[in-house]
């Protein structure tokens, strides 16, 4: 994170349907405090693929705030840590298979 203002927000995906943004279609989303240069996100899911999502949400309004232009001015990434350059990946290249008990997936955020 670039600076601890705001907060982390991640949503998980089961399906390509709503891929990224449409957090109704995300079998679950919150937002996590942000503890110096990192946050931690802790989602309780059975096991199986899944699309994942982070953002700093550096304002607190639960959305990934973008310019006149589109581009992102908050900080985003994906699972897998593609490389990302004029929209989303697709939910295949952004997916994990999570596992129990836990599964721990690092994500780096990009500022554009």
């Amino acid at each position: 994170f670039r600076n601890d203002r705001g907060k982390a927000g991640g949503v998980v995906f089961a399906t390509p349907a709503g891929w990224p943004e449409d957090t109704t279609r995300a079998i679950v989303h919150g937002g996590f405090p942000i503890e110096g240069a990192q946050a931690t996100e802790i989602f309780q899911i059975p096991p199986g693929r899944y699309g994942i999502a982070a953002i700093h949400d550096e304002n607190a309004n639960h959305k990934l705030d973008r310019n006149i232009l589109g581009i992102p001015k908050e900080g985003f990434g994906f699972a897998n840590n593609p490389r990302v350059l004029l929209s989303a990946p697709p939910f295949q290249t952004a997916s994990v298979e999570v596992g129990c008990p836990t599964t721990q997936i690092d994500i780096h955020l990009i500022y554009k």
